[in-house]
């Protein structure tokens, strides 16, 4: 799961990406408001972590600059600021969460996860198509109750088409999923994991559509 995290304090920045990228997420960090509203105008984020107090740029402004051009990004202010009165105020400007500084951090990965899980229209904290069922929390794929062992890029791949069942995702797109900034993207890496995914999983798991990229079909999922 690729997310944003837009925060200012270099100890505080550096420990959540550490943290976030042990528990399975890949972190694209920012320090800056106008770095966040760019990277969040250029990139298909999965959600994004938003402090509010950011230099050049407050967060606040920077939410409300991405809602009103039509992002649907899901966003969690993660912030200094308690008041109540500012916790309505984010809400009403956009963010999807809001949450006082500090923060668990299995808490705030647990919060992310449901944000786009609710953002996919999942209901459940576990997806399923047909026999294969992947715990996002877990990180665990079973098929047929048993247990398949993945790669990590294997696992993110299989997220993001399960999260998407049924819609075509391109290449650039699924990259854009499996990897954050200075990891390094060999040519064919994508073509590489859906192989090894449809070895485990079963060949008719994942469907390429020739030109465009490849989809999850799952007859449950409208």
């Amino acid at each position: 799961m690729h997310i944003l995290l837009a925060e200012d304090d270099p100890l505080l920045g550096d420990g959540l990406r550490a943290g976030l990228r042990q528990l399975g997420f890949q972190v694209d960090w920012v320090q800056s408001g106008d770095a966040a509203e760019r990277e969040l105008r250029a990139q298909d984020y999965a959600a994004a972590v938003l402090d509010l107090g950011l230099p050049r740029r407050d967060g606040m402004d920077v939410l409300a600059a991405v809602r009103a051009a039509g992002l649907a990004t899901p966003v969690l202010v993660l912030t200094a600021r308690d008041a109540v009165p500012d916790r309505i105020r984010g809400l009403d400007a956009g963010a999807d969460d809001y949450v006082v500084k500090p923060v668990d951090l299995h808490e705030l990965a647990a919060r992310l996860r449901a944000l786009v899980r609710r953002a996919h229209g999942q209901p459940r904290d576990r997806l399923r198509a047909g026999d294969v069922e992947l715990d996002p929390a877990a990180r665990t794929v079973r098929k047929d109750g048993t247990t398949v062992t993945l790669s990590t890029r294997e696992f993110d791949l299989l997220h993001a088409l399960m999260l998407n069942a049924n819609r075509v995702l391109t290449r650039e797109q699924l990259e854009q999923h499996l990897y954050s900034w200075g990891q390094e993207v060999e040519s064919n890496a994508v073509e590489v994991h859906v192989h090894n995914l449809r070895r485990k999983l079963g060949s008719a798991l994942i469907q390429t559509v020739r030109g465009v990229g490849y989809v999850l079909r799952d007859p449950a999922v409208p």
